[in-house]
């Protein structure tokens, strides 16, 4: 089976992959089982000046980089960029912090001694998607090589470029080989690639049927899974909030890479007496943003990664304006880009309210007040991440207890920290990356008893 990467701006082949064989594959997992053997021997210090040197040469490589992420899935060229340079923090982060996150704990119980040691497992397969190509690997493989463990790549298909210098990155950098692979398979052989021996757990970015499929295969092995999954998030504004400053955080929030992000503001739900206010600023504000070829540095919006994604956005507009939704801006497609689209009076029973839009669509929502601003933001199935819009901080920091998403923001767009912990509730997955819990994923909390 052949593979094609296709830019979905002027759909030229962006490059041709062959897909591995079985015995191929097998193969490399056994080299990944080898490499782990000798790599959890190899002292934190020596690992995390391999991370550094990784984090160097992405800084020494953005543009070649960034450029096969836009190429790849028509992410503006600006935005690739600062992809690139956020993967090489991660690796300066996990480098810096492993030494205290991997220390003994020791607990004082009626033991002459007691402690938790944390050691690695093995192989981790990682199964992550096209929407940040980059950021979403480092983010699982600067902790998960760090502690010991190996890591074993199946990107999404039309990605498998940027794959493939991932897989570069960590050679150059001096990772032994094993330590990281790149897998070029097509996704009917993931049960028999997590059945195998050598790997001891899964994580997955990705839809919510994909972690379904991928949760169950791995249940039916016993290895353990992390999923990360869609999204939904609400970008709630409150009447004393400073309107300008939200309408310029929402506009980031839901239009960075074209929308096409799990954690991105989805419903803008408003209270009443500023909903006019905010919807014609945040209107004015996206009608500035400008579209065109993701290798321009002065696109704010690309297109979409592929046609079918377009195709279902465009469905998901359709729908709502027939069960009585406005159109305030946009509608229309083209092929694979779809214009920023902002959508009023969306209310629950609307695919614009109760299903992932990935893509520039924005749903505006009225709300009576704060607490029915919260009840609106919990019914839906994800549970990622919340946005408040206040001048009022401490009331809204005591009204997160309101909130059963995984993040709660204050007067700033959800977004992704190495050094905070990153997942979801409900639909949207379970398990935690980055921070010291992302790294505790992967480790086994050994218990050390002395009498």
């Amino acid at each position: 089976m052949e593979f094609k990467s296709i830019n979905p701006y002027n759909g030229e082949v962006v490059g041709q992959y062959q897909a591995q064989s079985g015995s191929e594959v097998t193969f490399m997992l056994k080299k990944a089982a080898d490499a782990f053997v000798s790599w959890k021997k190899v002292p934190v210090e020596t690992r995390a000046s391999l991370m550094i040197n990784a984090g160097t040469i992405l800084r020494a490589n953005v543009e070649e980089y960034a450029q096969m992420i836009s190429s790849e899935m028509g992410k503006p060229i600006s935005e690739s960029r600062a992809e690139v340079t956020k993967c090489a923090w991660v690796c300066d982060y996990y480098a810096e912090n492993t030494a205290a996150f991997l220390s003994d704990e020791v607990i004082a119980t009626d033991a002459q001694r007691s402690m938790v040691k944390h050691e690695p497992i093995g192989c981790v397969l990682a199964i992550m998607p096209w929407n940040f190509p980059f950021w979403q690997v480092f983010r699982f493989a600067a902790p998960t090589l760090m502690a010991g463990n190996t890591g074993m790549l199946k990107h999404a298909s039309n990605v498998f470029g940027c794959a493939k210098q991932i897989e570069s990155i960590f050679l150059k950098a001096g990772f032994p080989e094993g330590v990281f692979q790149n897998l070029i398979v097509h996704h009917d052989q993931t049960e028999s690639i997590v059945a195998h021996p050598a790997i001891k757990a899964v994580t997955l970015t990705g839809s919510e049927r994909a972690g379904t499929a991928v949760g169950e295969i791995a249940g039916r092995h016993l290895k353990k899974s992390l999923l990360e999954l869609g999204g939904s998030n609400a970008f709630i504004v409150w009447e004393d909030a400073d309107i300008d400053q939200a309408v310029k955080t929402a506009v980031a929030a839901r239009m960075l890479n074209c929308g096409q992000s799990c954690i991105a503001a989805k419903r803008f739900i408003l209270v009443e007496g500023i909903y006019d206010e905010f919807v014609a600023k945040f209107t004015a504000a996206v009608k500035n943003l400008k579209s065109g070829n993701p290798a321009d540095k002065e696109t704010q919006i690309g297109t979409l990664a592929r046609k079918d994604l377009a195709d279902e956005l465009q469905s998901q507009v359709k729908k709502s304006m027939d069960a009585g939704a406005k159109l305030l801006l946009g509608g229309n497609q083209d092929n694979c880009y779809h214009e920023p689209t902002i959508l009023g009076e969306v209310k629950p029973g609307m695919p614009a309210f109760d299903e992932e839009t990935f893509g520039p669509l924005a749903a505006m929502i009225r709300a009576k007040d704060e607490h029915d601003a919260f009840h609106l933001s919990e019914l839906s199935m994800y549970g990622l991440g919340v946005t408040v819009c206040t001048t009022n901080i401490e009331k809204a920091l005591s009204m997160s207890d309101q909130v059963s998403d995984g993040a709660y923001f204050i007067n700033e767009l959800v977004k992704s920290d190495p050094r905070l912990p990153f997942g979801g509730t409900k639909n949207s997955g379970y398990g935690r990356e980055l921070a010291k819990d992302g790294m505790m994923e992967f480790i086994n909390r050994k218990t050390i008893y002395i009498k």
